[in-house]
């Protein structure tokens, strides 16, 4: 029987919301929250599928999503026993979640459960290792590393100042120094009791007792693909993906693969030393797994040199006047498809060989009582091993798959500046399948929800992308922003000469843009690549502009600046490319004035996306229509989505791209813009 939702949990959720609201200042009724909070709780209850609980929501800016996602989900979750998990793209929405939206809901709802933010092993230090480098720092440091306090790295620790994580450092470290102090399992072992109490393992303790977990795309992925390790199992777990544009996206990041297909001797070569010294250390109960992996590591590297060979041989035809080269239908050269599954094979015969070899360092290395300056580069050693053998497994795994039509992937070759080596690259077109198999098909219910999920106002894109066409049970829901677009802003198109493919588009951009750059006001204008930003700030300049342009200061720094001179009433004038365009919070008078330069057509330049053009050509579609034009769509309405943050505000948006009114597509790209009021010039 479908579970379906009780008159007591729906009295619950509305007393819940009834607080929230008389809790909030200015509170003022939003009709979608509503709306928001019923579908929600309809679609997790299966009221309407019984199996299939998945649901797309698109919800505008100003609805409350994220309120409205805790209230559907977390009163049914509670009531059936069941784990909540939230997953977002950015940082920046999982600390709103933990340090603001969570903690104010708890509160509010008087509901008993706890929560948990959780971050990948990477994220964290171990205390041990912290220990070690400060107490020999000899063994370590490099000239440019010798000033690094350490002890008031420990200091900040004991005080909990630091939480141990690489995100509340007060200082950054660099990559070098952070992967001397990582948390990863070989150096920091729960079993040794000296790290009991490091950071990681404080932290996966607070998972067995939280009810809400809350984690970046890239952890759920890792954790589903290796069997659930971390967070609870999919029938268990009711998923709110949230930002989930970006899914389709972390997903294709996450399965594709790279490693270096020359100058691997080396490190190969370093792990035969790296042998002689353990078998000079461990028991003799050790040698029979040594001298395997000794044999293993020799073999990955025979069979590594035809492969170094052939990559010589094309080099010169790859890399003639670019540094990265795509494999037409993922056709590799013969050689290297051929070597590709024995090196998978012996790939991952040395690295399950490794892990018993770290294994019996670990079991060992209390009774052995070996001092930090043999165990300490030694543990160094075999992490980075680790690593090199794990890239090695994970690219030949993706080229030993047969080249035919069912290949969905892109694959290329890059040429690593300085040190000339080649890196080899495999990444899934389709990530869908993969989805499917992991998440939707056993999990007990997932929400997905973001401000752009449709593309042209259609959800079919986003539907195929993440693997849901073939789901009956699928409900989508597009909830409208609250503000009232008519009243608060315009649109304004005006009459361009040229289109920006014309080589006169920077200048006229330069001769138009001081038109709708007012005084005493607060502007941010869009550009689509850095070259044309930087031209016409020069020109803007000679004419006595004072502009804030990104990539001058660090963004923290810029938008600083730009807060102090809206403070004081100054013109402030922000130049920014595609990565203010999203993410970027400006609200009231912090912008009122937004200029798009050039609609946000991705140039397909990346293998990747070449490659998902190239299949949807092979299949008789046109790439441009499918892929480019609704990607396009999408980005124009997170840019246009940076004016209005809240209902008070209020601006206008100059479009200076002529194209949205000569092209077939503009209409319709237009259409799925907010309904702004809107000035045509043409």
């Amino acid at each position: 029987m479908p579970i379906m939702l009780s008159d007591q949990l729906k009295s619950q959720i509305r007393a819940i919301h009834s607080r929230i609201k008389d809790s909030l200042p200015n509170y003022q009724p939003r009709a979608g929250q509503n709306q928001l909070v019923a579908e929600i709780a309809k679609i997790v209850s299966g009221s309407y599928h019984r199996h299939e609980r998945i649901g797309l929501i698109e919800a505008g800016t100003g609805t409350g999503k994220s309120l409205a996602y805790m209230l559907g989900v977390i009163p049914f979750a509670l009531a059936q026993k069941k784990k909540v998990v939230i997953a977002t793209a950015t940082v920046a929405l999982q600390e709103q979640l933990v340090n603001k939206d969570l903690p104010f809901f708890q509160q509010h709802s008087k509901l008993l459960f706890e929560f948990s933010l959780v971050k990948g092993r990477q994220r964290y230090a171990c205390i041990e290792r912290v220990r070690q480098q400060q107490k020999h720092p000899e063994l370590f440091a490099t000239a440019a590393d010798a000033t690094f306090n350490w002890q008031k790295l420990l200091d900040n620790w004991q005080q909990r100042q630091w939480l141990g994580d690489r995100d509340t450092l007060a200082q950054p470290l660099t990559e070098t120094l952070w992967q001397r102090i990582v948390a990863d399992p070989l150096h920091c072992a729960k079993a040794d009791r000296r790290h009991a109490h490091c950071p990681f393992h404080l932290a996966r303790a607070e998972i067995e007792h939280a009810d809400v977990l809350v984690v970046n795309h890239a952890l759920l992925l890792a954790d589903l693909s290796s069997g659930n390790s971390i967070l609870p199992a999919p029938q268990d777990t009711l998923y709110i993906i949230d930002e989930a544009h970006h899914l389709p996206d972390s997903a294709r990041e996450f399965f594709a693969a790279q490693a270096q297909l020359t100058d691997n001797s080396p490190w190969l070569e370093k792990a035969t030393k790296t042998v002689q010294q353990l078998i000079t250390i461990l028991p003799a109960t050790a040698m029979k797994e040594l001298l395997r992996f000794d044999d293993s590591c020799n073999e990955l590297n025979s069979l590594l040199k035809p492969v170094e060979r052939c990559v010589e041989e094309f080099k010169p035809r790859w890399f003639s006047d670019k540094t990265e080269c795509r494999f037409s239908d993922a056709a590799l050269p013969k050689l290297i498809q051929q070597q590709a599954e024995q090196l998978a094979q012996a790939s991952q015969k040395a690295l399950n060989q490794l892990e018993k070899i770290q294994q019996q360092l670990q079991e060992h290395s209390n009774d052995l009582k070996l001092p930090p300056k043999q165990s300490m580069p030694l543990l160094q050693e075999l992490s980075y091993l680790y690593q090199k053998l794990e890239q090695q497994q994970a690219l030949w795994q993706l080229y030993s798959l047969p080249q035919d039509k069912s290949v969905q992937q892109a694959r290329w070759v890059a040429l690593h500046n300085p040190g000339q080596y080649v890196i080899g690259h495999a990444c899934p077109l389709g990530v869908g399948a993969k989805l499917e198999q992991l998440l939707f098909n056993d999990a007990f219910a997932v929400v997905l929800c973001s401000a752009t999920l449709t593309a042209l106002n259609s959800f079919q894109y986003i539907k195929y992308d993440l693997g849901l066409s073939q789901f009956d049970g699928v409900q989508t829901l597009q909830v409208a922003s609250p503000f009232a677009y008519a009243e608060k802003g315009q649109i304004l198109l005006p009459k361009m000469q040229t289109e920006p493919t014309d080589k006169a588009f920077t200048d006229e951009l330069a001769t138009i843009l001081p038109q709708y750059l007012p005084d005493n006001q607060a502007s941010l204008v869009l550009f689509a690549s850095y070259w044309q930003m930087q031209q016409v700030a020069e020109q803007l300049r000679s004419k006595g502009f004072s502009l804030l342009v990104q990539g001058e200061a660090s963004r923290q720094a810029l938008l600083q600046l730009h807060s102090d001179n809206c403070q004081h009433n100054r013109t402030s004038i922000l130049f920014g490319t595609q990565s203010f365009s999203e993410g970027l919070d400006l609200p009231g008078k912090l912008l009122t004035n937004l200029v798009i330069t050039k609609l946000p057509f991705a140039v397909p330049t990346s293998p990747l996306e070449e490659a998902l053009a190239e299949a949807i050509s092979k299949k008789g579609g046109n790439a441009f229509v499918q892929l480019t034009i609704p990607a396009t769509a999408k980005k124009l309405v997170q840019a246009c989505g940076r004016l209005l943050r809240q209902e008070q505000d209020e601006g206008r948006i100059v479009i200076l791209d002529r194209r949205l009114v000569s092209k077939t597509y503009g209409s319709a790209m237009l259409n799925a813009l907010p309904p702004f009021r809107r000035q045509i010039d043409y």
